[in-house]
């Protein structure tokens, strides 16, 4: 049986504590700030799905935060599809040496992201852009070190969006389940075309977490450009929400935010 939150529903299940402490350090009490924003606001405004809130730990903020071990030190880092903050928020907390932008299209999320960035008080590391990944590769957010993803799209899609924001040497982190394998296999030709390396699997939290966190790094070697994607007639007919990140690639450019 999962485990449940702590009674205010933020704080970890006994069982995780420990760990989660490990993990984030001196920022554990951020984190527990932070889970209480999603289990609260997050679910109010339907970021969060309520059968979520118990399991915010254990499915989100360690899944996420054990990722940090293949980031390097004074990384800048680009959050595509950010939703809740997910993982962008949570490598802002555990990892305060990181410069972090997270790229969300829909008002409603954005504006939860500074609020969120704002309460937390990580305005020196955090900042948020409503956009898409496609509107804003020609701002600031390029050239990152890093470009995270989660839940947000097949590999091919991923790396179509996330490549052009990174820089050549840079790389693309997305966290992926046990189809990961089986999407690098299928998607490698497209990822070559757009200037990526071969993918590499990384088992994240080995040892912390169980199972642990599954990424696919791709390394970017050169620059492309990116091909007009065209849904197969199979992601046309399940449309393009998958519970509720994805959905977030919605029309239109936003304003630029800053929490």
């Amino acid at each position: 049986m999962p485990a449940s939150a702590g009674p205010d529903g933020a704080t970890p299940p006994a069982e995780f504590a420990a760990v989660a402490e490990r993990v984030f350090g001196d920022r554990f009490g951020l984190a527990v700030e932070y889970a209480r924003l999603l289990v609260t606001d997050g679910v109010v405004r339907g970021l969060i799905g309520p059968r979520e809130a118990p399991r915010i730990w254990e499915r989100h903020l360690m899944n996420c935060a054990v990722m940090t071990e293949i980031i390097p030190i004074g990384a800048s880092v680009v959050d595509v599809g950010s939703g809740a903050g997910l993982p962008g928020i949570v490598l802002a907390v555990a990892r305060p040496d990181l410069s972090i932008t997270l790229v969300e299209p829909l008002a409603r999320r954005t504006a939860f992201l500074s609020e969120a960035v704002t309460a937390l008080g990580l305005e020196s590391t955090v900042t948020v852009v409503r956009g898409r990944a496609e509107d804003v590769v020609d701002g600031p957010p390029a050239g990152a070190d890093v470009v995270t993803a989660r839940a947000v799209a097949p590999l091919d899609r991923l790396a179509t969006w996330c490549l052009p924001l990174a820089r050549i040497g840079g790389r693309l982190l997305a966290l992926k389940g046990s189809s990961a394998a089986d999407e690098v296999t299928e998607h490698r030709a497209v990822i070559a075309s757009l200037g990526g390396a071969d993918p590499v699997l990384h088992a994240c939290g080995v040892g912390v977490i169980d199972p642990p966190t599954t990424v696919v790094e791709i390394v970017k070697e050169r620059d492309a450009v990116p091909p007009r994607w065209k849904p197969s007639s199979r992601a046309e007919a399940r449309g393009r929400g998958d519970g509720g990140r994805a959905g977030g690639r919605g029309s239109g450019q936003g304003r630029t935010r800053r929490g």
